[in-house]
């Protein structure tokens, strides 16, 4: 028992690292202006939420405050990132729920879905506030708030969610073989 809460600790401190080094190095970004996508940025989360709600959202509160105190993001990627907790509590608790049972591709193909429409709806209203307020860049203002916000921020984080959803899911399953971790994923 003490062993698990020690692994679950350092997995979660693992993944809070990950998933704010990902977003500041990696050259697999995807710019459509206003918008960016870093392929793989909300992998760490992913992967805590297959292992159990706490870690999910530590890893979301862990990253959203790497992201504040690194002084190197905008306020903006800042919220972003805090409002992720709002799709990390609802699919960390749905996914428990749902892997009682054996999950087949077409119910995470669902579940991803659901989550990325719940992840682009929070960060939508985020850019939205800021389009509003006139504090985001001259490029969402020239395209529109139907452009910029709703088109390339909405289904944009809808695509990158599923994506990086599914990577996650890739890498959880070669770590579903190694002894020790099996357990912490459960069924998915």
């Amino acid at each position: 028992m003490k062993h698990d809460k020690v692994l679950k600790i350092c997995l979660s401190g693992l993944l809070i690292a990950i998933g704010f080094i990902i977003p500041m190095f990696s050259p697999l970004k995807i710019l459509i202006e206003p918008a960016s996508y870093t392929l793989a940025s909300h992998v760490a989360i992913f992967v805590a939420m297959f292992i159990s709600p706490y870690m999910a959202i530590a890893v979301c509160i862990g990253t959203t405050l790497g992201f504040f105190f690194s002084g190197i993001f905008p306020i903006i990627v800042t919220l972003r990132a805090a409002s992720h907790i709002v799709f990390v509590i609802a699919g960390s608790l749905f996914l428990h729920e749902l892997s009682k049972n054996k999950l087949t591709e077409k119910k995470l193909w669902i579940f991803s879905l659901c989550i990325g429409l719940i992840h682009a709806a929070v960060e939508v209203a985020v850019v939205s506030a800021f389009y509003i307020t006139l504090n985001v860049g001259d490029a969402y203002y020239e395209k529109g708030w139907l452009v910029s916000v709703l088109l390339l921020v909405g289904l944009g984080t809808v695509i990158h969610s599923m994506i990086d959803f599914k990577l996650a899911h890739i890498i959880i399953l070669p770590l579903k073989k190694i002894k020790g971790f099996g357990e912490l994923f459960g069924k998915v």
